[in-house]
């Protein structure tokens, strides 16, 4: 690491896929290697909905950004943001609101250095170097703090990051730690993969030969990590049949990834 806090090339680890990596790829995105997109092809063969997959949970987390900010929250805390895609948070939730203050965390260096630059370093956003496996370490970070103030309240974004987690992490800790920072009336949303509606042994494997593995829940376990909120309509669904607001492409149905919306009651 240089002094500055940035990272050196040869810091950033390109042997192996990285989820975030991946799933630029999947989406269109330019940053990513060509380890990255062998691994995007061999996932889209194992799970031949995942391109619908990715882009609808993409479209997910825009609603989901547009209904808290309709809700009257200002403040946005995204954890495992992945490469920069627009419209990205900060720029959905501009179009309601141009003064939504939004925090970036991610644990890739390639990721942190495309988001600054993105960003330019604008005073209500703000991108943070850091690893979900560490909420206390986000959640003091003083870059974050810089943005967001925890005694007002904040969405907290979890969109397609948790099935990261292993059990052995501990991911309902860490999402209850998470929870417990946020004062009432702040908002969670979270995205999981899951195999319910289809056998996906083999997209997991895949995941095994990258920086982190994928970890699929079924509908109950994904439901814990909303322990302390109460989920708003239409309450724990498929990504593309939360609150659409355009007609679901064929093949909609067979997308593994629960998405939801849920406040924090004081």
């Amino acid at each position: 690491m240089r002094q500055d806090g940035g990272f050196l090339a040869e810091e950033i680890d390109t042997s192996r896929p990285h989820p975030a990596r991946i799933y630029d790829y999947l989406l269109g995105g330019k940053g990513n290697y060509e380890v990255d997109r062998r691994a995007g092809d061999e996932l889209a063969a194992a799970a031949p909905e995942v391109r619908l997959g990715v882009r609808a949970n993409r479209d997910f987390m825009r609603r989901a950004v547009r209904h808290v900010v309709g809700e009257g929250v200002r403040q946005i805390l995204d954890i495992g943001t992945g490469l920069p895609t627009s419209p990205n948070v900060h720029e959905t939730a501009d179009e309601l609101a141009p003064d939504v203050r939004v925090a970036y965390v991610d644990n890739d260096p390639i990721v942190n250095t495309h988001a600054e630059a993105l960003l330019g370093g604008s005073g209500a956003t703000g991108t943070v170097l850091a690893d979900l496996c560490d909420p206390r370490a986000i959640i003091d970070h003083p870059d974050v703090r810089r943005i967001i103030d925890f005694d007002r309240p904040v969405a907290l974004l979890l969109v397609a990051i948790v099935h990261f987690l292993t059990d052995a992490d501990e991911p309902e800790r860490i999402v209850a730690t998470l929870r417990d920072a946020l004062p009432a009336g702040s908002y969670l949303v979270l995205s999981h993969a899951t195999s319910d509606f289809a056998d996906r042994r083999d997209a997991e494997a895949v995941y095994n030969q990258a920086t982190a593995s994928l970890n699929l829940r079924s509908k109950p376990e994904v439901m814990r990590f909303f322990d302390g909120f109460e989920l708003v309509e239409p309450g724990l669904a498929q990504v593309p049949f939360w609150r659409p607001d355009a007609p679901s492409p064929v093949g909609s149905e067979a997308i593994g990834i629960y998405g939801g919306v849920a406040r924090k009651a004081g």
